[in-house]
């Protein structure tokens, strides 16, 4: 059975990506993009190095050696000592079990930590308190010059494959299928002593947890590998609302139903989640789909957005979204609304004739007055950026200076806004004319 994945022909007429760049220099799969500032960004994955770009021109402005094994993590950061200007920073973890902070104005190595038992899986800075934290088989936290403040003990072998900062200096992490909170205490006196204390463990989900996001200060929302979504009170840990019916088309009534045997287990993973204030944006298997938080529910959905896995999903300033999968794709979606089809007229039924309506009727047109002020929306294919041969791993959006996308091609694709970028060049032309006296006269 083949399933409806959308297609969009050759006239793109609302993707304004018809330049791109590629940047060469990785020599194996490139997992990780992080912006520095507006116009430079780095780069990381399975070679151990860390390259920096310029996303307007594509220059390599720096080349980062000093880890043996693959990237497993990443994070930008910007000194916030008062006495000294502010310094641009990253800190990179490994498969080789050291972590490293680098100057990106210099691409000298600041310091590096070699003391960890298991490779870091996450990075988290959190700037508030000038502290970052490092999740692998511990939560490690680190001030600035990598001096560790405090660590938990051993949790698993497994340990923690992600983490959110969470309000009242706390954090949520993933271990497993449990989510773990701890927080981040300081001592009273002035020796600088931290400790980090567990303070709830919630196992609500069934299956490993691969995805978190912070919405806001009061929410935040959890993902897992069997498909279950899941939104939390970011002050109490309480569960506030749950989706795991992603892949039912009973649900989603306006899906196409697919004739399929079983699911796989990866076809119903949500392999990422991304927010807004409104909605939840997750890529789920094939799919991606706006849970609204508000409404507590689904409220648009492309079930096969992609034909392989979805890795990475990013709304945008306006009302789009960009998804990049498995395949090698990576597609740009406008949120819609339906236009609402007039209500039906109650039927009047058999109890009508008996004087049993009144109530029902009530219930109707209750019904009838949630539909018409419910809006639906619906995702339409708008974009669709073909360059990469192999898997799209993530990406970074720059705004006017275009799109970042790093894959296991070993490439990394900059789309531009081709009208843009034309008028730049005319510009240029035009400057470079004036400054040489080149300009034609013009003659009335």
């Amino acid at each position: 059975q083949k399933t409806s994945i959308q297609t969009i022909g050759e006239e793109q007429i609302q993707n304004p990506y018809t330049e791109l760049l590629v940047l060469k220099g990785h020599q194996d799969i490139v997992r990780f993009l992080v912006q520095i500032d507006d116009c430079r960004f780095a780069s990381a994955g399975d070679d151990g190095i860390v390259f920096l770009w310029n996303a307007q021109t594509g220059e390599k402005l720096l080349e980062l050696h000093g880890h043996t094994q693959k990237i497993t993590a990443i994070a930008p950061f910007s000194s916030s000592d008062a006495s000294e200007e502010k310094k641009h920073l990253i800190v990179t973890a490994s498969a080789d079990r050291t972590v490293i902070v680098w100057d990106c104005s210099t691409g000298r190595q600041l310091q590096k930590v070699s003391c960890f038992h298991s490779t870091v899986k996450c990075l988290t800075v959190l700037q508030r308190l000038d502290v970052w934290l490092s999740g692998g088989s511990d939560l490690c936290v680190w001030n600035r010059k990598l001096d560790l403040l405090c660590k938990t003990s051993h949790l698993t072998d497994a340990g923690i494959s992600a983490l959110v900062e969470l309000p009242k200096n706390c954090v949520a992490t993933a271990v497993g299928k449990e989510l773990i909170i701890f927080r981040l205490i300081a001592s009273d006196d002035e020796s600088e002593g931290w400790n980090v204390q567990e303070v709830k463990r919630l196992a609500d989900h069934q299956d490993n947890i691969l995805s978190l996001v912070s919405v806001n200060d009061s929410t935040f929302v959890t993902g897992s590998h069997v498909g279950e979504l899941i939104v939390w009170d970011a002050l109490d840990w309480t569960k506030q609302a749950s989706e795991c019916n992603f892949w039912d088309s009973a649900v989603h009534p306006d899906v196409q139903p697919e004739i399929k045997l079983s699911q796989t287990p990866n076809e119903t993973s949500v392999q990422h989640l991304t927010s807004d204030e409104e909605c939840v944006f997750a890529a789920v298997g094939k799919g991606i789909y706006v849970y609204n938080l508000q409404m507590k529910r689904v409220i648009a959905c492309q079930r096969n957005a992609h034909e392989s896995s979805v890795l990475h999903i990013e709304k945008l300033p306006n009302r789009q979204l960009i998804s990049c999968s498995e395949d090698g794709s990576v597609r740009i979606w406008e949120l819609r609304e339906k236009q609402q089809l007039p209500a039906e007229p109650v039927p009047t039924g058999f109890f009508n004739m008996w004087g049993f309506g009144r109530a029902n009727r009530q219930a109707n047109q209750a019904a009838k007055k949630v539909q018409e002020n419910t809006p639906m929306y619906f995702l339409e294919l708008v974009g669709d950026l073909i360059g990469h041969s192999s898997a799209v791993q993530m990406f970074l959006y720059f705004g006017e200076l275009g799109l970042a996308t790093c894959s296991a091609d070993h490439l990394i694709i900059l789309w531009k806004d081709g009208e843009r970028e034309s008028r730049l060049r005319s510009l240029t032309l035009f400057q470079k004319l004036a400054q040489n006296g080149d300009l034609p006269q013009l003659k009335f």
